[in-house]
């Protein structure tokens, strides 16, 4: 009789920036044979992965490991909630927030050094009407850029800026009642974000002291920005103090409910869907079995990681400023052949 651990490797051949016939390789030599018995399996549709993450949680097996991004994640996550069946997680997708918040290696040989390492730790899980998310979900602008950025035909940080910058053009920030743990408060603002991570990801921290388990939501209340203040947003977004922002209000919660004036977009994990005028957040305490990085390993990927995600923030609002630069001289072109043909008409 085999007693080694089921685990299912649920590969989205399509999501993220890179290509996944690698990281299965390395699936199939490095993962750690005498514990574990494997199994690949290819989602071939949109929540596919949700179908077959929940079947294997009713075969009880040990760990469902989900290789792809935010998406596939979540796809994946909300069926092992409630569950004693462990998320594992080889990021392979354009923002991976989950694994950045848990440290688990980006690259495929450290992420199968943490399933190896068998350490499960539970984590909590948020909802937003009643979808599921385990990073970030909110209103405003991030939410309207994740209706761009999906509808765009490319991943990427970089498309996501081209998408950031653009939608910035023709975004009017809402005016927004909010109602957390009995308490009313009215706000103009340009983000409403709930985090029970503490990134977008792409090392974007919109709720930096957000903790997974801690059973509370972090919510960061971004208010309408000048043209000049947007160099330090976007520098306290990547540096993890954009909690330190005049135009930032921060709180904890158990609960959050958001009243617009009319339906619009929200966001979960990074992907759209409409939601209608109330928009209701909470979070379920340690209700989703994680396999997380041991604490040697840990320490070490957080030595480069942090090195690497300071480079990383730098070139991300270099490549934001520099795009905006080359919009704006654009503009002033356009506007600028306009008036010589109305000279040259006159």
């Amino acid at each position: 009789m085999d007693e080694r651990k089921k685990i299912a490797f649920i590969v989205n051949p399509i999501s993220g920036t890179q290509t996944k016939g690698a990281i299965v390789k390395q699936v199939e030599e490095l993962l750690d044979k005498e514990h574990y018995a494997p199994e690949i399996i290819y989602t071939e549709y949109a929540g596919h992965a949700t179908e077959i993450a929940a079947a294997k949680a009713a075969d009880g097996y040990f760990a469902v490991v989900a290789v792809g991004g935010d998406g596939t994640i979540n796809e994946i996550a909300r069926s092992l909630v409630h569950t004693e069946t462990a998320l594992g997680i080889i990021p392979c997708g354009s923002g991976n927030g989950l694994a950045r918040h848990l440290q688990i290696p980006l690259e495929g040989k450290g992420a199968i050094r943490v399933l190896n390492g068998m350490r499960v730790e539970s984590i909590d899980y948020g909802k937003i009407n009643d979808t599921p998310f385990f990073c970030t979900c909110g209103v405003g602008f991030d939410a309207f850029v994740s209706l761009k950025f999906s509808q765009a035909g490319k991943r990427g940080p970089l498309t996501y800026i081209e998408k950031t910058l653009q939608a910035n053009l023709t975004y009017k920030p809402e005016t927004y009642e909010l109602e957390m743990d009995g308490i009313s408060s009215r706000y103009k603002a340009f983000v409403i974000a709930c985090g029970n991570a503490s990134q977008y990801g792409n090392n974007a921290y919109i709720t930096p002291r957000a903790s997974l388990d801690d059973g509370l939501l972090d919510v960061t209340i971004l208010e309408p920005f000048s043209v000049l203040e947007g160099p330090l947003v976007a520098f306290q977004l990547f540096n993890r103090s954009i909690d330190q922002n005049s135009r930032v209000k921060s709180f904890r919660c158990r609960s959050l409910r958001i009243l617009r004036d009319k339906p619009g977009v929200v966001h979960f994990d990074g992907d759209p869907m409409m939601a209608d005028a109330v928009v209701e957040v909470k979070i379920l305490p340690k209700e989703l079995r994680v396999l997380v990085p041991d604490e040697v390993t840990k320490s070490s990927v957080n030595v480069f990681r942090r090195a690497q995600d300071y480079l990383s923030g730098l070139k991300q609002i270099n490549d934001a400023i520099v795009e905006d630069i080359a919009q704006t001289n654009r503009r002033l072109i356009d506007k600028g052949k306009e008036q010589i043909k109305k000279i040259i008409k006159e």
